[in-house]
Protein backbone atom coordinates (compact mmCIF):
# COMPACT_ATOMS: atom_id res chain seq x y z
CA UNK A 1 0.00 0.00 0.00
CA UNK A 2 1.05 3.46 -0.89
CA UNK A 3 0.24 5.63 2.27
CA UNK A 4 -0.65 9.24 1.13
CA UNK A 5 1.69 12.50 1.72
CA UNK A 6 -0.95 14.01 3.90
CA UNK A 7 -1.06 11.11 5.88
CA UNK A 8 2.59 9.97 6.41
CA UNK A 9 3.37 14.27 7.17
CA UNK A 10 0.23 14.44 10.00
CA UNK A 11 1.64 11.00 11.53
CA UNK A 12 5.46 12.61 11.61
CA UNK A 13 3.86 15.69 13.32
CA UNK A 14 2.12 13.82 15.43
CA UNK A 15 4.67 11.92 16.49
CA UNK A 16 6.85 14.76 17.54
CA UNK A 17 4.35 14.98 20.37
CA UNK A 18 6.10 12.02 22.36
CA UNK A 19 3.49 10.20 23.42
CA UNK A 20 2.24 6.78 21.64
CA UNK A 21 0.62 6.82 18.50
CA UNK A 22 -2.60 5.68 18.32
CA UNK A 23 -4.69 7.44 15.98
CA UNK A 24 -7.58 7.18 12.90
CA UNK A 25 -6.90 9.76 10.06
CA UNK A 26 -9.64 10.59 7.76
CA UNK A 27 -9.54 12.87 4.76
CA UNK A 28 -12.62 13.35 3.08
CA UNK A 29 -11.59 14.02 -0.37
CA UNK A 30 -12.22 10.49 -2.06
CA UNK A 31 -15.59 10.74 -0.59
CA UNK A 32 -16.93 13.92 -2.01
CA UNK A 33 -15.79 12.91 -5.75
CA UNK A 34 -17.51 9.25 -5.54
CA UNK A 35 -20.89 11.20 -3.93
CA UNK A 36 -20.42 13.94 -7.10
CA UNK A 37 -19.72 10.96 -9.32
CA UNK A 38 -22.91 9.45 -8.66
CA UNK A 39 -24.89 12.21 -9.08
CA UNK A 40 -23.67 12.43 -12.86
CA UNK A 41 -24.13 9.01 -13.45
CA UNK A 42 -27.12 7.26 -12.25
CA UNK A 43 -30.29 7.45 -14.33
CA UNK A 44 -33.24 9.80 -13.48
CA UNK A 45 -34.57 8.34 -9.91
CA UNK A 46 -32.13 7.14 -8.34
CA UNK A 47 -30.90 8.56 -4.52
CA UNK A 48 -28.10 8.14 -2.93
CA UNK A 49 -28.39 7.65 0.97
CA UNK A 50 -25.32 7.63 3.13
CA UNK A 51 -25.52 4.85 5.50
CA UNK A 52 -24.31 6.18 8.56
CA UNK A 53 -23.29 2.72 10.09
CA UNK A 54 -20.06 2.51 8.11
CA UNK A 55 -18.89 5.26 9.80
CA UNK A 56 -20.77 8.25 11.91
CA UNK A 57 -18.08 10.34 12.98
CA UNK A 58 -19.15 14.39 12.29
CA UNK A 59 -17.26 15.04 8.93
CA UNK A 60 -18.44 11.84 7.46
CA UNK A 61 -22.11 13.26 7.65
CA UNK A 62 -20.98 16.82 7.37
CA UNK A 63 -19.60 15.83 3.33
CA UNK A 64 -22.49 13.70 2.93
CA UNK A 65 -24.58 16.83 3.80
CA UNK A 66 -22.27 19.49 1.75
CA UNK A 67 -22.24 17.39 -0.96
CA UNK A 68 -26.29 17.00 -1.41
CA UNK A 69 -26.74 13.53 -1.00
CA UNK A 70 -30.75 12.98 -1.29
CA UNK A 71 -30.81 11.65 2.77
CA UNK A 72 -29.29 9.24 5.10
CA UNK A 73 -30.02 5.73 6.59
CA UNK A 74 -30.59 5.04 10.06
CA UNK A 75 -30.68 2.35 12.00
CA UNK A 76 -31.22 3.62 15.54
CA UNK A 77 -32.26 6.30 17.59
CA UNK A 78 -28.41 7.35 18.58
CA UNK A 79 -28.20 7.28 14.96
CA UNK A 80 -30.87 9.69 14.57
CA UNK A 81 -29.96 12.09 16.89
CA UNK A 82 -26.22 11.93 15.36
CA UNK A 83 -27.71 12.84 12.05
CA UNK A 84 -30.16 15.71 13.16
CA UNK A 85 -27.24 16.83 15.34
CA UNK A 86 -24.99 17.02 11.88
CA UNK A 87 -27.70 18.83 9.88
CA UNK A 88 -29.84 16.78 7.94
CA UNK A 89 -33.64 16.73 8.52
CA UNK A 90 -36.06 13.91 9.82
CA UNK A 91 -37.72 13.69 6.26
CA UNK A 92 -34.20 12.50 5.07
CA UNK A 93 -34.04 9.62 6.49
CA UNK A 94 -35.36 6.06 6.46
CA UNK A 95 -35.27 4.25 8.95
CA UNK A 96 -33.86 0.57 8.68
CA UNK A 97 -33.21 -2.41 10.65
CA UNK A 98 -34.29 -5.51 12.63
CA UNK A 99 -35.47 -5.06 16.01
CA UNK A 100 -36.74 -1.48 16.15
CA UNK A 101 -37.89 -0.45 20.00
CA UNK A 102 -41.42 1.35 20.33
CA UNK A 103 -39.23 4.39 22.11
CA UNK A 104 -37.51 4.00 18.29
CA UNK A 105 -40.44 4.27 16.32
CA UNK A 106 -42.20 6.77 18.37
CA UNK A 107 -39.35 9.11 17.89
CA UNK A 108 -39.57 8.40 14.07
CA UNK A 109 -43.19 8.75 13.86
CA UNK A 110 -43.57 12.19 15.75
CA UNK A 111 -40.66 14.30 13.69
CA UNK A 112 -41.47 12.69 10.36
CA UNK A 113 -38.79 10.34 8.88
CA UNK A 114 -39.15 9.69 5.71
CA UNK A 115 -40.07 6.02 5.29
CA UNK A 116 -39.66 3.18 8.06
CA UNK A 117 -38.27 -0.50 6.30
CA UNK A 118 -41.21 -3.03 8.35
CA UNK A 119 -38.44 -6.17 8.66
CA UNK A 120 -41.77 -8.41 10.80
CA UNK A 121 -45.62 -8.39 10.83
CA UNK A 122 -44.81 -7.72 14.71
CA UNK A 123 -42.74 -4.79 13.42
CA UNK A 124 -45.83 -3.51 11.21
CA UNK A 125 -48.46 -4.35 14.15
CA UNK A 126 -46.12 -2.19 16.45
CA UNK A 127 -46.18 0.49 13.89
CA UNK A 128 -49.51 0.72 13.26
CA UNK A 129 -50.72 1.12 17.01
CA UNK A 130 -47.62 3.30 17.60
CA UNK A 131 -49.34 5.60 14.64
CA UNK A 132 -52.84 5.43 15.69
CA UNK A 133 -51.93 6.46 19.70
CA UNK A 134 -50.25 9.57 17.75
CA UNK A 135 -53.07 10.08 15.40
CA UNK A 136 -50.58 10.21 12.30
CA UNK A 137 -49.76 7.52 9.44
CA UNK A 138 -46.46 6.43 8.60
CA UNK A 139 -45.06 5.85 4.96
CA UNK A 140 -43.17 2.42 5.37
CA UNK A 141 -41.24 -0.16 2.92
CA UNK A 142 -41.45 -3.67 3.43
CA UNK A 143 -38.17 -5.45 3.37
CA UNK A 144 -37.98 -8.70 2.01
CA UNK A 145 -35.55 -11.80 2.63
CA UNK A 146 -35.49 -12.45 -1.55
CA UNK A 147 -35.21 -15.72 -1.99
CA UNK A 148 -32.17 -15.30 -3.43
CA UNK A 149 -28.43 -14.56 -2.87
CA UNK A 150 -24.93 -13.17 -4.22
CA UNK A 151 -22.82 -16.15 -3.55
CA UNK A 152 -19.55 -14.16 -4.30
CA UNK A 153 -20.52 -11.08 -1.64
CA UNK A 154 -18.66 -10.71 1.03
CA UNK A 155 -21.78 -10.59 3.52
CA UNK A 156 -25.11 -11.87 2.48
CA UNK A 157 -28.39 -10.48 3.74
CA UNK A 158 -30.85 -12.69 2.15
CA UNK A 159 -31.36 -16.47 1.00
CA UNK A 160 -31.46 -18.75 3.45
CA UNK A 161 -33.13 -18.19 7.08
CA UNK A 162 -31.98 -14.29 8.26
CA UNK A 163 -33.16 -11.81 10.52
CA UNK A 164 -33.84 -9.64 8.01
CA UNK A 165 -36.79 -8.82 6.89
CA UNK A 166 -40.33 -10.93 5.37
CA UNK A 167 -39.29 -14.55 4.06
CA UNK A 168 -40.43 -14.06 0.06
CA UNK A 169 -42.57 -17.33 0.43
CA UNK A 170 -44.23 -15.64 3.34
CA UNK A 171 -45.44 -12.79 1.02
CA UNK A 172 -48.68 -14.08 0.41
CA UNK A 173 -50.09 -13.88 4.09
CA UNK A 174 -47.94 -10.68 5.11
CA UNK A 175 -48.70 -8.22 2.78
CA UNK A 176 -52.15 -8.58 3.06
CA UNK A 177 -52.50 -7.67 6.32
CA UNK A 178 -49.61 -4.99 6.01
CA UNK A 179 -51.92 -3.46 3.33
CA UNK A 180 -54.67 -3.46 5.22
CA UNK A 181 -53.22 -1.46 8.40
CA UNK A 182 -55.19 1.47 8.06
CA UNK A 183 -52.27 3.77 9.76
CA UNK A 184 -49.49 2.94 7.28
CA UNK A 185 -48.89 3.70 3.96
CA UNK A 186 -47.11 1.05 1.72
CA UNK A 187 -44.90 2.82 -0.93
CA UNK A 188 -42.60 -0.48 -2.00
CA UNK A 189 -39.96 -2.92 -1.57
CA UNK A 190 -36.46 -2.99 0.46
CA UNK A 191 -34.61 -5.66 -1.25
CA UNK A 192 -30.99 -5.84 0.09
CA UNK A 193 -29.15 -8.99 -1.00
CA UNK A 194 -25.59 -8.60 -0.57
CA UNK A 195 -22.67 -6.28 0.79
CA UNK A 196 -19.23 -5.87 -0.47
CA UNK A 197 -20.04 -6.68 -4.19
CA UNK A 198 -16.96 -5.94 -6.46
CA UNK A 199 -18.83 -7.87 -9.82
CA UNK A 200 -20.93 -5.34 -11.26
CA UNK A 201 -23.24 -7.91 -13.33
CA UNK A 202 -23.88 -9.35 -10.08
CA UNK A 203 -25.17 -6.34 -8.26
CA UNK A 204 -27.02 -5.82 -11.99
CA UNK A 205 -29.04 -9.38 -11.79
CA UNK A 206 -29.93 -8.97 -7.99
CA UNK A 207 -31.55 -5.61 -9.80
CA UNK A 208 -33.22 -7.61 -12.17
CA UNK A 209 -34.36 -10.29 -9.72
CA UNK A 210 -35.57 -7.51 -7.50
CA UNK A 211 -37.75 -5.79 -10.16
CA UNK A 212 -39.26 -9.07 -11.40
CA UNK A 213 -40.32 -9.42 -7.48
CA UNK A 214 -41.79 -6.09 -8.04
CA UNK A 215 -43.49 -6.96 -10.85
CA UNK A 216 -44.91 -10.42 -9.49
CA UNK A 217 -46.16 -8.10 -6.56
CA UNK A 218 -48.14 -5.78 -8.52
CA UNK A 219 -49.76 -8.04 -10.74
CA UNK A 220 -50.93 -9.89 -7.47
CA UNK A 221 -52.24 -7.29 -5.56
CA UNK A 222 -54.80 -4.84 -7.51
CA UNK A 223 -54.20 -1.26 -7.37
CA UNK A 224 -50.93 -1.86 -5.50
CA UNK A 225 -47.73 0.03 -7.11
CA UNK A 226 -44.15 0.28 -6.07
CA UNK A 227 -43.16 3.64 -6.01
CA UNK A 228 -40.05 3.06 -4.06
CA UNK A 229 -37.35 0.32 -4.41
CA UNK A 230 -34.67 0.19 -2.16
CA UNK A 231 -31.57 -1.92 -3.11
CA UNK A 232 -29.64 -1.30 -0.21
CA UNK A 233 -26.15 -1.07 -0.81
CA UNK A 234 -23.57 -3.86 -2.39
CA UNK A 235 -20.80 -1.89 -4.53
CA UNK A 236 -17.55 -3.21 -3.18
CA UNK A 237 -14.23 -2.29 -2.45
CA UNK A 238 -11.22 -4.15 -3.18
CA UNK A 239 -9.58 -4.82 0.22
CA UNK A 240 -7.07 -6.75 -1.57
CA UNK A 241 -6.24 -4.45 -4.09
CA UNK A 242 -6.34 -7.03 -6.90
CA UNK A 243 -7.09 -3.58 -9.37
CA UNK A 244 -11.10 -4.99 -9.31
CA UNK A 245 -12.51 -2.08 -8.14
CA UNK A 246 -16.37 -1.78 -8.49
CA UNK A 247 -17.40 0.24 -11.72
CA UNK A 248 -20.08 2.65 -10.56
CA UNK A 249 -20.62 4.16 -14.55
CA UNK A 250 -21.12 -0.13 -16.13
CA UNK A 251 -23.60 -0.31 -12.87
CA UNK A 252 -25.10 3.17 -13.67
CA UNK A 253 -25.72 2.05 -17.84
CA UNK A 254 -27.15 -1.49 -16.64
CA UNK A 255 -29.45 0.11 -14.39
CA UNK A 256 -31.20 2.91 -16.71
CA UNK A 257 -31.31 0.67 -19.15
CA UNK A 258 -33.02 -2.22 -17.24
CA UNK A 259 -35.46 0.78 -15.58
CA UNK A 260 -36.28 1.21 -19.23
CA UNK A 261 -36.93 -2.55 -19.84
CA UNK A 262 -39.88 -2.69 -16.81
CA UNK A 263 -41.50 0.49 -18.00
CA UNK A 264 -40.12 1.43 -14.23
CA UNK A 265 -39.34 5.37 -15.30
CA UNK A 266 -40.74 7.62 -12.84
CA UNK A 267 -40.27 5.30 -9.48
CA UNK A 268 -37.48 6.07 -6.86
CA UNK A 269 -34.50 4.09 -6.53
CA UNK A 270 -32.53 3.98 -3.41
CA UNK A 271 -29.30 3.18 -2.61
CA UNK A 272 -28.01 3.14 0.90
CA UNK A 273 -24.33 3.26 0.35
CA UNK A 274 -21.68 3.54 3.51
CA UNK A 275 -18.25 1.45 2.66
CA UNK A 276 -18.02 2.55 -0.36
CA UNK A 277 -18.34 5.93 0.01
CA UNK A 278 -16.11 5.70 3.16
CA UNK A 279 -13.54 3.11 3.29
CA UNK A 280 -10.63 4.64 1.27
CA UNK A 281 -11.42 8.00 3.47
CA UNK A 282 -9.67 6.57 6.63
CA UNK A 283 -6.63 4.83 7.75
CA UNK A 284 -5.98 3.62 10.97
CA UNK A 285 -2.53 4.49 12.29
CA UNK A 286 -0.92 2.27 15.57
CA UNK A 287 2.43 2.42 16.79
CA UNK A 288 4.63 -0.71 16.95
CA UNK A 289 5.28 -1.47 20.66
CA UNK A 290 7.12 -4.40 20.70
CA UNK A 291 8.65 -7.20 18.08
CA UNK A 292 9.42 -10.82 19.18
CA UNK A 293 10.03 -14.21 17.55
CA UNK A 294 8.02 -17.09 18.99
CA UNK A 295 8.21 -20.14 17.45
CA UNK A 296 9.92 -19.38 14.24
CA UNK A 297 7.26 -16.33 13.33
CA UNK A 298 7.27 -12.67 14.33
CA UNK A 299 5.17 -11.03 16.80
CA UNK A 300 4.54 -7.21 16.33
CA UNK A 301 2.40 -6.05 18.97
CA UNK A 302 0.84 -2.69 18.70
CA UNK A 303 -0.86 -0.13 20.47
CA UNK A 304 -4.44 -0.68 19.63
CA UNK A 305 -5.94 -3.93 18.41
CA UNK A 306 -9.54 -5.27 17.75
CA UNK A 307 -10.44 -2.60 20.56
CA UNK A 308 -9.88 -0.34 17.94
CA UNK A 309 -9.82 -2.00 14.99
CA UNK A 310 -12.01 -5.16 14.70
CA UNK A 311 -12.88 -5.43 11.34
CA UNK A 312 -9.50 -7.50 9.92
CA UNK A 313 -10.11 -10.52 12.72
CA UNK A 314 -14.15 -10.06 12.19
CA UNK A 315 -13.84 -10.46 8.88
CA UNK A 316 -10.88 -12.49 8.62
CA UNK A 317 -9.16 -10.77 6.40
CA UNK A 318 -5.86 -8.45 5.69
CA UNK A 319 -6.67 -4.52 5.18
CA UNK A 320 -3.98 -3.29 2.78
CA UNK A 321 -0.95 -1.60 5.17
CA UNK A 322 2.15 0.13 5.29
CA UNK A 323 4.75 1.72 7.60
CA UNK A 324 5.99 4.76 8.51
CA UNK A 325 9.52 4.64 9.73
CA UNK A 326 10.33 6.91 12.57
CA UNK A 327 14.04 5.85 13.27
CA UNK A 328 13.70 5.58 16.57
CA UNK A 329 16.51 4.29 18.62
CA UNK A 330 16.47 0.86 20.11
CA UNK A 331 16.21 0.14 23.59
CA UNK A 332 19.42 -2.85 24.00
CA UNK A 333 21.57 -3.96 20.83
CA UNK A 334 19.80 -6.82 20.15
CA UNK A 335 16.13 -5.68 20.23
CA UNK A 336 14.76 -7.40 17.34
CA UNK A 337 13.26 -5.74 14.13
CA UNK A 338 11.68 -6.84 11.07
CA UNK A 339 13.78 -7.23 7.56
CA UNK A 340 11.46 -9.02 4.41
CA UNK A 341 9.52 -11.17 6.48
CA UNK A 342 5.88 -12.47 6.53
CA UNK A 343 4.66 -11.48 10.21
CA UNK A 344 1.96 -11.19 12.77
CA UNK A 345 -0.17 -8.02 13.96
CA UNK A 346 -1.80 -8.06 16.62
CA UNK A 347 -2.79 -5.76 19.57
CA UNK A 348 -2.15 -5.21 23.73
CA UNK A 349 -5.26 -7.39 24.77
CA UNK A 350 -5.17 -10.28 26.09
CA UNK A 351 -6.96 -12.68 24.03
CA UNK A 352 -5.56 -15.28 20.78
CA UNK A 353 -8.56 -13.25 18.97
CA UNK A 354 -6.59 -9.83 19.01
CA UNK A 355 -5.29 -9.72 15.34
CA UNK A 356 -5.05 -6.87 12.82
CA UNK A 357 -3.42 -8.88 10.13
CA UNK A 358 -1.51 -11.82 9.32
CA UNK A 359 0.96 -13.59 7.17
CA UNK A 360 1.88 -10.19 5.98
CA UNK A 361 5.09 -9.35 3.88
CA UNK A 362 6.91 -6.35 5.51
CA UNK A 363 9.70 -4.55 4.18
CA UNK A 364 10.93 -3.63 7.17
CA UNK A 365 9.74 -2.51 10.84
CA UNK A 366 11.08 -1.45 14.21
CA UNK A 367 9.24 -0.51 17.35
CA UNK A 368 7.99 2.72 17.62
CA UNK A 369 7.93 2.47 14.06
CA UNK A 370 3.56 2.91 12.68
CA UNK A 371 1.76 0.74 11.21
CA UNK A 372 -0.82 2.41 8.84
CA UNK A 373 -3.94 0.09 7.87
CA UNK A 374 -5.55 1.85 4.91
CA UNK A 375 -9.37 1.02 3.70
CA UNK A 376 -10.17 2.14 7.32
CA UNK A 377 -12.75 4.43 7.06
CA UNK A 378 -15.73 2.33 7.21
CA UNK A 379 -16.65 -0.01 9.75
CA UNK A 380 -13.77 1.53 11.77
CA UNK A 381 -13.58 2.60 15.09
CA UNK A 382 -17.47 2.11 15.88
CA UNK A 383 -17.48 -1.56 14.89
CA UNK A 384 -14.95 -2.22 17.80
CA UNK A 385 -14.97 -3.42 21.00
CA UNK A 386 -13.87 -0.22 22.42
CA UNK A 387 -14.62 -1.17 26.13
CA UNK A 388 -12.65 -4.58 25.99
CA UNK A 389 -9.42 -4.12 28.85
CA UNK A 390 -10.71 0.13 28.60
CA UNK A 391 -7.75 0.93 26.81
CA UNK A 392 -7.87 5.12 26.50
CA UNK A 393 -9.88 5.51 22.71
CA UNK A 394 -7.60 6.37 19.73
CA UNK A 395 -8.18 10.22 18.59
CA UNK A 396 -9.90 10.47 15.21
CA UNK A 397 -8.20 13.56 13.11
CA UNK A 398 -9.55 14.87 10.08
CA UNK A 399 -6.64 16.08 7.42
CA UNK A 400 -6.36 18.13 4.69
CA UNK A 401 -4.33 17.52 1.45
CA UNK A 402 -3.28 21.12 1.85
CA UNK A 403 -1.70 20.35 5.60
CA UNK A 404 1.67 17.95 3.10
Amino acid sequence: MIIPSVIEHSLRQQAKQGQTLNVYLYEMSRMRRKINCLKRLMPAGVEVFYAMKANPHPAFLAAAIEEQVTGIEIASLGEANKAIKAGFHAEQMIYTGPGKSIEELQWSVQHGVRTIHIESLVEAYRLNQVCADLGKKQDVLLRINANFDIHDAQTTFSGGSKKFGIDEEQLDVALPQILALEHLNFHGLHVYAASGVLNVDDLLHNCQLVFDLTQRIEQQYAGVQCDIIDFGGGFGVDYLEENNDFDPEAYAIGLSKMIQDYGFEGRHFVLELGRWLAADCGWFCTEIIDIKTSRGKKQLVCAGGINHFRRPAALAINHPMGIVSLGRDKLFAAQESVRQESVYFGGPLCTSADKLANDVFIEAADVGDIAVFGLAGAYGLSMSNTGFLSHALPQEIVVTKEES
